[in-house]
């Protein structure tokens, strides 16, 4: 008698495995990232703001934004983000002003302090870009690829949460 399991099951089961490979690995890299950037604002001797208030001044950029626009675009929880604005307004990094039209609202914006951490971000990640490809680690292709893959599953999970209760 045999054992076997039929194909579509071991199909579903190869997939299951691999998609829990790819979430841990997603995790992972999420962490390995904040401890990259601890690491290099150590190295340069910035040592008031943590890693993941340094990503939230890396992604700000240039622009004027409200809490409520970085967690619709998915970058931040809600009351991690208010909370990392307000640290970040406190220790001289953002400019924050209230809305003229919605006064419950505040919008901020960096400093020239927070726009120098922002550079530190960006340079660490120029090197890194820099590295991945001069090293042969990834090709513009293969980011390309994992864009394209992780910007799909994105818009599945999206999906998920708006659509199945």
């Amino acid at each position: 008698m045999s054992m076997e399991m039929p194909i579509g099951q071991l199909d579903q089961k190869g997939f299951m495995t691999g998609y829990l490979e790819a979430l841990a690995l997603v995790e992972r890299l999420h962490r390995l990232l904040l401890d990259v950037i601890k690491d290099e604002f150590e190295r340069v001797g910035v040592l008031e703001i943590n890693a993941v208030q340094a990503l939230l001044l890396f992604n700000i950029g240039n622009n004027e934004v409200t809490a409520g626009e970085l967690k619709t675009r998915g970058y931040y929880q809600g009351s991690n983000v208010s909370y990392n604005l307000k640290k970040l307004v406190e220790m001289g990094y953002m400019h924050h002003q209230r809305c003229e039209i919605d006064r419950r609202s505040v919008r901020v914006r960096l400093t020239d302090r927070g726009r120098e951490i922002r550079d530190i971000v960006a340079a660490l990640f120029s090197r890194h870009a820099e590295g991945l490809e001069g090293k042969d680690v990834i090709s513009s292709e293969g980011i390309a690829d994992i864009t394209a893959s992780l910007k799909r599953v994105e818009r599945y999970w999206s999906d998920q949460i708006r659509y199945i209760y």
